[in-house]
């Protein structure tokens, strides 16, 4: 705290010696300056006490778990994030030049140029390679995502007011509702608002065909560490893939303002191994066999 208090004293000294002899618009930016350093200097403090009490998914994206989400979060990264900060920095420095070179001080004559053909062009030329730089690896996400090859099976996922049911096609096309559990019904109070009475299940190592839809309003059906946000259209059926690459339980949300209990609709997915999976399926149809569609059509896309 008193290398803090320091920095800060010596920033405002910086701020008023600036003041005193420069225009409004440098000013402005000495400022800005002092307010920076006292902030980065408070926060690398803070962060350095805190260093033993962190936890996992304080900073940053969390672990993604399948072939999609890494595409993701690896471009945002290692690209998106650096050109960002790049871009930011260029012109926060650009800005404190042009304060200072075209000051009041400096000109005393304005000068009455409007234009500066090199210049423009220069400034049409770099954003534009920027999006080209950007829209290769991007592109090769959105076709990743929309390959659908190769899925081991397919599960139909139905956004309803506010609740999810699940449907398995290929396997005698059982399906099952998916509700939020009640605060009084979880041992585990920090799954508050995560936890539902039946959770979709899907084997580790396989690529799932998810089919989305809606029965009622617009939903999204969303799960972060998969990579996947899908729209749920009422007469309209939306298709992805997931191939979890971890066993877990994984939960996500309706991403759509759906009404008054859009909060309510959680995404809970247990990923386990195939021999469980293949467990889960034979129990999965004794109790959901009520609930068996007998109308489903085979979905299944062969190798």
């Amino acid at each position: 705290m008193q290398i803090i208090s320091t920095v800060g004293k010596l920033a405002q000294k910086l701020a008023k010696a600036v003041t005193a002899r420069s225009s409004s618009c440098l000013k402005a930016f000495a400022i800005a300056i002092s307010a920076i350093a006292i902030d980065a200097f408070a926060s690398s403090s803070a962060t350095a006490a805190a260093v033993e009490l962190a936890k996992n998914w304080q900073l940053g994206l969390s672990e993604p778990v399948s072939p999609i989400a890494k595409q993701i979060f690896n471009f945002h990264n290692n690209i998106l994030l650096p050109i960002s900060f790049a871009i930011c920095v260029f012109v926060f420095a650009l800005g404190g030049f042009i304060c200072w070179r075209f000051s009041e001080k400096r000109n005393k004559k304005p000068s009455k140029r409007t234009h500066n053909l090199k210049l423009e062009v220069i400034w049409t030329i770099i954003p534009v390679i920027i999006l080209v730089i950007l829209f290769v690896p991007s592109f090769k996400m959105l076709r990743s995502i929309d390959d659908l090859s190769n899925a081991a099976f397919s599960v139909k996922a139905t956004g309803h007011q506010w609740y999810w049911s699940y449907e398995y096609p290929d396997h005698d096309g059982f399906t099952f509702d998916s509700n939020l559990l009640s605060g009084d019904e979880l041992k585990d109070k920090s799954k508050r608002l995560l936890k539902t009475d039946n959770a979709l299940v899907l084997p580790v190592g396989q690529k799932v065909r998810l089919l989305i839809t809606s029965a009622d309003v617009l939903h999204s059906w969303a799960v972060p560490r998969f990579g996947v946000k899908m729209d749920a259209v009422p007469g309209r059926l939306n298709e992805t893939w997931v191939q979890v690459d971890k066993a877990g339980v994984y939960y996500g949300f309706c991403t759509e303002l759906c009404g008054h209990g859009h909060a309510y609709m959680p995404v809970e997915v247990h990923a386990v191994s195939k021999g469980e999976f293949a467990v889960w399926l034979r129990d999965a149809k004794k109790r959901f066999a009520k609930n068996t569609n007998k109308n489903n059509f085979a979905l299944v896309v062969k190798e």
